[in-house]
């Protein structure tokens, strides 16, 4: 799920009693008062933890959008444009 705003990362963890990378948290809680550095910080972290899951042998990535669509299409964009993709076929 791309985290872009740490209301809605806060919020969510509550709901499902789930924990959040405090590195993460601490990168969208800074960028609080401008929406696009909320989405770059959290387009960049998915995009190097979706990179780093494939270069440790994820046979594959789904990404679930929850109405964030764009964020996951840049996520996306960025794994296929990095030198260490494994993605080789998109579905």
């Amino acid at each position: 799920m791309p985290a872009t705003d740490h209301r809605q990362i806060a919020r969510f963890a509550e709901l499902s009693d789930a924990t959040f990378p405090a590195v993460l948290a601490d990168r969208l809680y800074a960028a609080r008062d401008n929406a696009a550095d909320g989405y770059r910080v959290g387009v960049e972290y998915a995009s190097d933890m979706a990179e780093w899951l494939l270069a440790e042998g994820a046979p594959g990535l789904h990404y679930i959008t929850l109405n964030k669509s764009t964020a996951a299409l840049d996520i996306h964009r960025n794994v296929l444009a990095s030198p260490s993709s494994r993605i080789l076929n998109v579905c």
